[in-house]
């Protein structure tokens, strides 16, 4: 998936697997992959070593990859699709159920 209609700091919400109807925060995004890290969806554990940046080391909990396809943007508290189009001569997303502009 080369290309993506969400992107950093969006609001999603999940629409399928063991976190649906979940919603949270983009914090990154791989296009590459087309996967997408989003703030308290996907919890893994994580065993850590003791290293200088982390002392004791231990089980760390933290956001796991989720694919791109398992969520949607969420415009004024509805899951809704992205689509593009041509405001003058910029390319803008906008919000496929009501029409308006996101960015």
């Amino acid at each position: 998936m080369s290309m993506t209609k969400i992107k950093k700091g969006d609001t999603v919400r999940v629409i399928a697997g063991r976190d649906k109807d979940k919603e949270g925060k983009v914090i990154s995004v791989n296009t590459k992959k087309g996967t997408l890290l989003v703030e308290g969806v996907n919890m893994v554990t994580k065993h850590t070593k003791p290293s200088m940046t982390n002392q004791n080391g231990g089980i760390i909990h933290q956001e796991g990859p989720i694919d791109a396809s398992n969520v949607m943007y969420v415009h004024k508290g509805t899951a809704t699709r992205v689509g593009f189009k041509m405001d003058g001569d910029k390319k803008v997303r906008y919000a496929k159920s009501t029409g308006d502009v996101i960015d």
